[in-house]
C-alpha cells in the first residue's frame, strides 16, 4: 500500500499512461535493443495501471509475462493453465498477508486481473520475447463458459458479454 497520498491520477500523467486495449492504463516504456527473431524484440516491458473496479480482461499470450509490483494497493491475477487449473496470485508488497512482490504467468494460460481494493495498484509488466499484438488475444466469454464452466464466476468478472 501507498503510504503517501499520490493517486491513480499522479501516475497517468507523469508516466504518460493511455487507455489500454484489455482495460487500465499503460505505457510501453522499455524494449531490447536485440531482438528474438525478425519482427520480436527479445523483452518489452510496460507500465500498468487498474484503478478500484477496473479489469483487465482475460487474455492469452504466446510469451511468458512478468508483472512486478511499483505502488498502490494489491492486485489479483487470475490465471487459467492450458489444463484448466485456476489460480489467484495476489501482487503487493504484504508478505505476511499472501502477496508477493512479483508473479509470473506462464506463456498459454489464460489470464486477467482486477482491483479489488480502493486505490490504484501500478504495475511493470516484462513479456519475453517482446510483445507482439499477432501474440495477444482477449477471449471470448462464451466460449470460456463452455470450456472451463467450473470458473463461472471468475469468467463473467473478467470478460464482457459479447
Amino acid at each position: 500500500m501507498c503510504k503517501n497520498k499520490i493517486d491513480a491520477k499522479y501516475f497517468i500523467d507523469k508516466l504518460n499512461l493511455k487507455p489500454h486495449i484489455e482495460g487500465g492504463y499503460f505505457n510501453e516504456c522499455l524494449s531490447s535493443e536485440d531482438n528474438y527473431n525478425d519482427n520480436q524484440k527479445l523483452w518489452t516491458s510496460i507500465y500498468f495501471l487498474l484503478e478500484q473496479g477496473d479489469v483487465s480482461r482475460l487474455h492469452i499470450l504466446e510469451e511468458d509475462e512478468l508483472w512486478y509490483y511499483h505502488a498502490g494497493n494489491s492486485l489479483n491475477i487470475y490465471m487459467i493453465s492450458p489444463e484448466g487449473k485456476l489460480t489467484v496470485s495476489k501482487l503487493g508488497l504484504n508478505i505476511d498477508n499472501g502477496e508477493t512482490p512479483q508473479v509470473l504467468v506462464p506463456k498459454g494460460y489464460i489470464f486477467g486481473s482486477i482491483m479489488e481494493e480502493e486505490g490504484f495498484c501500478l504495475v511493470g509488466n516484462m513479456v519475453a520475447p517482446g510483445f507482439i499484438y499477432d501474440h495477444f488475444k482477449i477471449v471470448n466469454q462464451k466460449e470460456l463458459l463452455s470450456r472451463y464452466p467450473e470458473h463461472k464466476e471468475t469468467i463473467l468478472k473478467l470478460t464482457k458479454s459479447e
